[in-house]
């Protein structure tokens, strides 16, 4: 019995192994373009840093959180590869769209070695999605805090590509704040429908989304 019982552990256990840490490079069926809200980020976390993206001034409204493989259920992490780490100057190249060089290194590292690129070709890559999409320039142009449906972003961002779809694009919140929209990819970077862990929206009827500093 007891057994039968070690055996049934280890089938349960069989598939939580294929999604750990350490996948090799390159294996993967989607991307996601995660996409930060840069004043919830700086109320509940950059402030306290004092980091310099949360100035007045900076202008950053939604920046470049990462491009993440993604299998149609869980998503690969810290892969296996050959590809050289990022040069400091290659990250700091990353800033103007991520907000800091930390975020472009620490997102190569856990995501971009998945991807199977040189992590030039991987910045490069995450730079062409970011520009495709079109940030809706009301979100943009807040004239103050407002409480806002997830619904009401999701629209705005999918008004503004007409190439989105609902099932394209999520949007998460944390702490009552709006957090991110996340929109998935293909390869090519074209826009397909998220798997079902990546399609949860924020449960709230409404999130405080603050404006750009």
């Amino acid at each position: 019995m007891i057994k039968m019982f070690s055996a049934a552990l280890l089938l349960l256990a069989a598939p939580l192994t294929a999604r750990a840490e350490g996948e090799p490079a390159g294996q993967f069926d989607y991307y996601v373009l995660a996409l930060s809200w840069t004043p919830s980020w700086c109320e509940t976390t950059g402030d306290a840093r004092r980091d310099a993206q949360c100035d007045d001034g900076r202008g950053f409204g939604f920046t470049l959180h990462g491009l993440w493989p993604q299998f149609e259920q869980g998503w690969p992490s810290f892969c296996r590869t050959s590809a050289r780490d990022p040069s400091r100057a290659m990250s700091a190249g990353m800033a103007d769209i991520m907000g800091g060089a930390g975020l472009a290194w620490y997102q190569w590292q856990k995501h971009g070695r998945c991807t199977g690129l040189s992590a030039d070709e991987y910045f490069a890559l995450s730079r062409r999605a970011y520009d495709a999409v079109n940030r809706p320039e009301i979100l943009r142009n807040l004239p103050r805090a407002m409480d806002i449906p997830p619904r009401v972003i999701e629209a705005a961002f999918i008004e503004a590509n007409p190439l989105l779809s609902p099932d394209a694009v999520t949007v998460t919140c944390k702490d009552g704040l709006i957090q991110e929209v996340r929109i998935c990819l293909t390869s090519d970077l074209v826009p397909r429908q998220c798997g079902r862990d990546v399609r949860r929206d924020c449960g709230l009827d409404t999130v405080e989304m603050s404006p750009i500093r």
